[in-house]
């Protein structure tokens, strides 16, 4: 064994510096041989690793090593004939950093698996790696997770010295008088919420560096590493899929930190065209990249109705929990109706028949289920609408899928405990939220 690696891994360790500890540290079942962890670049993968080294075995603990699959070493020699090696000398822990840069990597964590069942070997890879469908080989044996950007709450604890721990939603809605008690002496959050939106996601802020800089310097490796090297797409295509970006702009932009249709512009194509660059819609989209390192482009649609269902991922399955009727007033949510799952489809009938909503239903389950099922647990929504085409009405079954809890989730929750055929209504005065229940007034004609 290089004593070169044992002499990097004790001065990385040492010299960590992770002052968030991630809430997956305590997640992951670490009794397992074989764990993948997944996350965009600029998330903290390398940290979280020498994180986990520092507090399992320190730094002059020979019975753990962390490698970088950057390293030229790895270039002449596998993985598995390195952790052989490991292992000869006593290893126990191999936590491989960027393992997709080793050639048949899978292969290689396959061999380690088989050939040493004393070790255990945690490796980070890209998120748009899928491990398991792309690399039969693991199929059984890795437990893969998926390392996220900051929270809001570990910023604010971050910023404030806190340690503020996460809340389930039942939590919130059952006691949110008194959680509110325990944040507020010590810490107001709107505060804090636009610096979040600028630069809180990344933890690379806290570096000495230009965080734009070092955004868009991320945004590119994305782009030419993670797309075109993972996925093996040519070189060629690069120019072609920056360009898809700036065309589709033309038709609707939308700020990634977006809030319920808050965030959002329309601009049509012809009115582009002849309005030759059209600076103030130039403006709005440099600013939004400058401040939140990108924009989403959709398509526009000529809405009627807008709707959506609400599922929920669980030990690799899809349950559905029901729909989602929802009002905007310009393009921006304002509020769910609360009535019985029979009185939704009822309203919904006037757009389209319950055979239809079911074979949607059925589809979305049929196609998100075995995307999802190694890589996420929890609730999610898919926002949907009833659209107006040359006279006809027609369905688009998907406008975005949202990996989270949505509004929808809310109000499924609160048709629980409300009155029958209430809305809920969210307003916005210019600083804050406002959730209201308004039960009666015929909530379901009205909708």
């Amino acid at each position: 064994m290089e004593e070169a690696f044992f002499r990097t891994h004790r001065y990385l360790v040492e010299h960590i510096n992770a002052p968030v500890r991630r809430t997956l540290m305590d997640e992951i079942d670490w009794n397992d041989r074989m764990i993948g962890i997944k996350g965009t670049r600029g998330v903290g993968k390398t940290t979280f690793l020498l994180q986990y080294a520092k507090e399992k075995f320190g730094a002059d603990d020979h019975k753990c090593l962390f490698v970088n699959m950057n390293n030229f070493y790895f270039q002449g020699r596998g993985i598995a004939d390195f952790a052989g090696d490991f292992v000869r000398q006593g290893g126990r822990t191999l936590l491989i950093d960027q393992v997709f840069k080793q050639p048949d990597w899978s292969k290689e964590l396959r061999r380690c698996y088989d050939l040493y069942p004393e070790l255990k070997i945690v490796f980070t890879g890209s998120s748009v790696m899928r491990l398991k469908e792309e690399n039969p080989e693991l199929n059984g044996i890795v437990k893969s997770y998926n390392l996220r950007g900051f929270s809001f709450r570990e910023f604010i604890n971050l910023q404030t010295g806190n340690n503020f721990q996460p809340y389930e939603l039942e939590d919130i809605l059952q006691n949110h008088e008194h959680i509110i008690k325990q944040i507020l002496p010590k810490v107001s959050p709107m505060k804090y919420f636009n610096d979040y939106l600028h630069h809180g996601f990344y933890p690379f802020f806290l570096e000495q560096r230009n965080f734009t800089e070092n955004l868009l310097k991320t945004m590119n490796m994305m782009t030419e590493v993670d797309i075109l090297l993972i996925k093996q797409i040519e070189l060629k295509y690069l120019p072609k899929i920056k360009r898809l970006f700036y065309e589709l702009a033309v038709e609707g932009a939308k700020a990634p930190w977006s809030s319920s249709g808050r965030g959002v512009k329309y601009v049509s194509a012809d009115e582009f065209r002849t309005n030759g660059e059209y600076p103030a819609f130039q403006r709005w989209v440099s600013n939004i990249i400058f401040r939140q390192g990108g924009v989403t482009v959709e398509p526009y649609y000529n809405k009627v109705k807008d709707f959506g269902m609400e599922f929920e991922m669980r030990d690799g399955k899809v349950h559905y929990l029901g729909l989602s009727l929802f009002d905007t007033v310009k393009n921006a949510y304002t509020g769910n109706l609360l009535c019985s799952e029979e009185e939704k489809i009822d309203v919904m009938k006037k757009y389209i028949s319950e055979d239809a909503l079911l074979s949607a239903r059925q589809k979305i389950i049929d196609i998100v289920e075995p995307a999802l099922k190694e890589n996420y647990n929890g609730p999610f929504g898919v926002d949907m609408m009833i659209a107006a085409k040359d006279g006809q009405l027609e369905l688009v079954s998907c406008i975005e899928l949202n990996l989270r809890r949505t509004m929808g989730h809310v109000a499924l929750e609160l048709a629980k405990i409300t009155k029958p055929q209430s809305l809920m209504r969210v307003d916005f005065d210019g600083n804050r939220y406002h959730l209201r229940v308004m039960p009666g007034k015929e909530a379901v004609n009205e909708s």
